[in-house]
């Protein structure tokens, strides 16, 4: 007994600069992480970087630095490598059994550096339409137009079309009408463009349009396009202000709009 303290006592003092050096590394190692990642947020902060951004960045940068201090720590003791290579076997096995979790937290931090929508923006995906509300690194949550609150996982999101409303500070609004056959269309056509100037939101450039799509033997199908400044109002909400002026002005203009028409045949005995 006594001889084996005597050989632990022998190497413990022998390994005793080792451990002072590895504390020494994982010490330092933890203050330049801090360091760094305060560098980092300050950066990221000053060029209002989105907050979702600069946490993913600024931890990733602290436990990368951590991370590679404990590994050299570690060499002081054994070879680090061939436990690296074990791990890395394991890590395989179980990325593999969790390859969608991983698609989609790979995901999430594309579209956290990408930022192609942020909090608070209206978008549509995966043929939903609705307001962000997270961005988190497996999902993305949607709050939709119609009340329901949607999950969506990050790899389906980012590997489909993403339509973002509020980018577009100007939307083109289209009305289809329909009006009489016999109607004067010059007349038609200037009464609509005098009346869209009136709508809600209504912006000069582009210029707006009014364009003939098809006819028949009772109408005429016209399609009035106008383009609104979604900062003032919301292009349904500029369609519906701009129908209601359309139709009162067609009414005191005498306009009309075609009623539907039957044929109906009658068949007398002999």
């Amino acid at each position: 007994m006594q001889e084996y303290l005597s050989q632990f006592a022998a190497q413990f003092a022998a390994s005793i600069p080792n451990i002072v050096t590895a504390l020494l590394i994982f010490i330092l190692s933890l203050y330049f992480a801090r360091l760094l990642s305060n560098v980092l947020k300050r950066v990221l902060l000053r060029r209002k970087t989105d907050s979702g951004v600069t946490q993913l960045l600024t931890q990733t940068l602290l436990w990368t630095v951590v991370v590679f201090g404990a590994i050299t720590a570690l060499q002081r003791f054994f070879n680090v490598t061939a436990f690296l290579t074990g791990l890395g076997i394991i890590g395989f096995t179980v990325g593999f059994a969790l390859q969608n979790v991983m698609q989609n937290f790979v995901s999430g931090i594309i579209l956290l550096m990408q930022q192609p929508f942020k909090v608070g923006d209206e978008i549509n995906v995966l043929n939903f339409d609705g307001v962000v509300l997270q961005i988190n690194l497996r999902t993305t949550e949607l709050h939709a137009l119609d009340g329901r609150i949607v999950i969506l996982p990050n790899a389906d999101v980012i590997s489909h079309a993403i339509v973002n409303y509020t980018r577009a500070n100007r939307r083109r609004v289209d009305l289809p009408l329909v009006v009489a056959h016999d109607s004067n269309l010059e007349k038609v056509r200037a009464l609509l463009l005098s009346v869209l100037k009136d709508a809600p939101g209504y912006v000069i450039a582009p210029a707006p349009e009014i364009n003939l799509k098809n006819f028949n033997d009772t109408s005429i199908g016209l399609t009035a396009s106008f383009w609104v400044d979604t900062s003032v109002l919301k292009p349904e909400h500029a369609a519906d202000a701009a129908l209601i002026l359309i139709k009162n002005e067609f009414e005191s203009k005498g306009i009309q709009s075609p009623l539907p028409a039957q044929t109906v045949y009658l068949k007398t005995e002999q």
